[in-house]
């Protein structure tokens, strides 16, 4: 699903990307911590995050905690169907929409944190190469199966990834790591799933943007020192990366 629109570049956005289990918490952390005396910096998680919808859902009068709840199973369920050429219900279709809607609103947040002058510092990065949550893109594929209003909800979804595809962030700082040392780090996921995210995420382009790949396996010293290299490198271009306004 290439993203074909025109480039925009955003020169204050660090994002860091990787299979679970490869780091991207501690590193963005860290990364954070460093740059926040230098400049007014701020950290904002781009992932999925379908405990904050739930919770939204779950504080409706009546029906929230019955809807929030079934919304949630479903769309985990369906991330989880191993024939993904099957065209979910509409009810599914809706809650992994929904959780589209919100990365997309915290995206905004984003752009306007850049705007601003502040530095934000991603974990994970929205992109419109390869359909699948687990890869932060689209949860519905694009396909001719379903209901109107499921085809309909796909369209919509994919042209708010292909926008958001569009910005692309100052510097991509890519973990890599292998399937088994990823779960050997997070147990409690599956390795499938594991293995899907060790084979897509390093073939992803992110619209043309500036890629970093480190290796996830090494001792986290050396990935936190490559990684405040490949952050100074883009500041030197930019004498006011430090200086917003």
């Amino acid at each position: 699903m290439p993203c074909k629109r025109e480039a925009i570049p955003l020169d204050r956005v660090i994002a860091v990307v990787g299979c679970d289990g490869a780091g991207k918490s501690t590193l963005t952390a860290d990364l954070h911590a460093h740059l926040q005396d230098q400049c007014p910096t701020q950290f904002l998680y781009l992932g999925q995050d379908s405990g904050n919808i739930l919770r939204s859902i779950l504080g409706l009068p009546l029906i929230g905690p019955a809807i929030g709840r079934s919304l949630v199973r479903r769309s985990q369920r369906a991330h989880g169907d191993k024939d993904k050429s099957a065209a979910p219900d509409a009810i599914t279709a809706l809650a992994i929409h929904l959780l589209s809607r919100w990365r997309r609103h915290k995206f905004r947040r984003m752009l306007a944190l850049n705007r601003r002058g502040v530095v934000v510092i991603a974990d994970r990065y929205p992109q419109a190469e390869a359909p699948g949550f687990y890869f932060d893109g689209p949860g519905l594929a694009a396909s001719d199966a379903g209901t109107a209003f499921v085809r309909w909800l796909t369209a919509r979804e994919r042209r708010l990834y292909e926008d958001m595809a569009r910005y692309v962030p100052a510097l991509l700082i890519r973990l890599n790591v292998d399937a088994g040392t990823a779960h050997a780090r997070k147990p409690d996921h599956k390795f499938a799933m594991l293995r899907d995210k060790v084979r897509v995420i390093p073939t992803l382009a992110f619209n043309g943007a500036r890629i970093v790949d480190l290796d996830g396996n090494a001792p986290y010293a050396e990935v936190l020192r490559a990684a405040l290299a490949a952050v100074r490198e883009i500041q030197r271009p930019s004498a006011d990366f430090a200086a917003p306004g």
